[in-house]
């Protein structure tokens, strides 16, 4: 089963995969991905390990020769130099040049770049401190080093940005300067591309998910469509009323019904269909409670398709 979204326009894409295959010796790390990515839009790349999803991001970014296929941002090889001023990169690994101050090695790869993001601009997206810019890099912790790993990757004022499990090592204030920066670069027109194997961030953060398994994708979709179409929904309720079990299981988007520790549980694809007819029928309910599902389910169901995640 290959969840997609069909309503996604592909026809002004930052980044274009086409079949996209890359064999080692004897094992095929990626086989023929396909899709697109649009500006501003904030995607992220899951799957379980040796998916393929850091290939993939490899071949993006022109670090790997794909075997078949080709990967293209803006129209380009990634491994131009017009392709490389427009984009931003924070490895998972951050590794700083020593004895020397974390300033110096911003303003550094500044100077990289033809219309770099200002000193004062970065500071305030990053939230690097005062202290921390007059640190020499090997007297830096591993939170600080992702700080400053973050504004390398923002030096270069990016319309395109890859970020491999950002948030590792960061305390919860970090992930949310983090997670706030990155929407307010979403919605000045950048593109963000991240893996994480944080489901949760996936499911907040991301406009869509492109979900890699055994080299393939399985899934490429915005986290509700993909979270609808693979758990179980439900409305649960209480009430003192003699509610008829007809008045939702003739309805065709009601799949059970059943009660439970002095709950009524309706089960369904859509749980706003389940709502509004609670209310076109005047039912007296209390304590409504609305389950759509949640992301790590699907993750399980789509990898493991007989794993019962009910």
């Amino acid at each position: 089963m290959k969840i997609t979204n069909k309503g996604v326009d592909r026809m002004d894409s930052i980044v274009e995969i086409k079949n996209l295959t890359k064999i080692f010796k004897q094992d095929t790390a990626v086989s023929q991905a396909s899709f697109s990515i649009q500006k501003g839009e904030i995607v992220a790349i899951l799957g379980p390990n040796g998916a393929g999803k850091t290939t993939t991001m490899s071949m993006m970014l022109g670090l790997l020769h794909p075997t078949e296929g080709e990967a293209l941002l803006f129209g380009k090889d990634p491994r131009e130099k017009a392709v490389r001023e427009r984009i931003g990169v924070m490895l998972q690994e951050v590794s700083l040049m020593d004895t020397i101050k974390v300033k110096e090695i911003i303003q550094l790869f500044r100077s990289y770049y033809p219309n770099p993001l200002s000193m004062e601009e970065l500071i305030r997206l990053t939230g690097l401190k005062k202290e921390e810019l007059n640190k020499r890099t090997e007297k830096l912790s591993g939170g600080q080093k992702r700080r400053v790993g973050f504004a390398l990757a923002l030096a270069g004022n990016p319309d395109l940005l890859f970020f491999d499990e950002p948030t590792v090592g960061m305390d919860i204030t970090a992930r949310q300067l983090f997670w706030n920066t990155i929407h307010e670069l979403a919605a000045a027109g950048k593109t963000i591309i991240f893996s994480t194997h944080y489901l949760q961030e996936a499911d907040d953060i991301s406009d869509r998910i492109i979900l890699f398994h055994e080299g393939k994708v399985i899934a490429d979709a915005e986290p509700d469509l993909i979270k609808k179409q693979l758990t179980k929904q439900s409305v649960s309720f209480i009430t003192e009323q003699a509610i008829s079990e007809k008045v939702f299981l003739e309805k065709a988007f009601v799949t059970d019904l059943y009660k439970k520790d002095g709950r009524i549980h309706v089960i369904t694809d859509d749980t706003d269909a389940v709502l509004q007819t609670i209310f076109a029928s005047n039912l007296d309910v209390s304590d409504i409670r609305v389950e759509k599902g949640r992301l790590d389910d699907a993750f399980s169901q789509l990898v493991d398709p007989e794993k019962d995640v009910s």
